[in-house]
């Protein structure tokens, strides 16, 4: 389960590198792909959810699964942003996409284990 959520969360992110161009030249993002990479990135943590609650997971794992909460609580942020008609401010978005990518590696690092 885990892996198909690392699946997930790496299309996600793809979709996250579209969205910061956006952010880079000070423009919004269009909402589609916005709200595409937000339900990519629930999906991915409700499949962690689930792994932990039925099957239990590493810590590691479970560290991972904080750590993308967090990055998903960003990203609630920058939605909020971004319903205003605003461009997020650049810091913001680099802290969200800097904490998704510590949480995605902890929990490829889980996956494979290295942790």
């Amino acid at each position: 389960m885990l892996g198909t959520a690392l699946v997930i969360f790496a299309i996600g992110a793809l979709g996250g590198l579209a969205l910061a161009s956006f952010v880079l030249r000070d423009r919004l993002a269009p909402w589609p792909l916005s709200m595409l990479h937000a339900a990519l990135g629930a999906i991915g943590l409700i499949i962690v959810l689930y792994a932990a609650f039925t099957a239990g997971i590493s810590k590691a794992a479970l560290t991972a699964l904080v750590i993308l909460i967090i990055a998903a609580l960003g990203g609630f942020y920058l939605a909020s942003i971004h319903l205003g008609q605003k461009v997020a401010p650049k810091p913001v978005a680099f802290v969200h996409a800097g904490v998704a990518v510590i949480g995605f590696l902890t929990l490829l690092g889980a996956v494979f284990g290295a942790f």
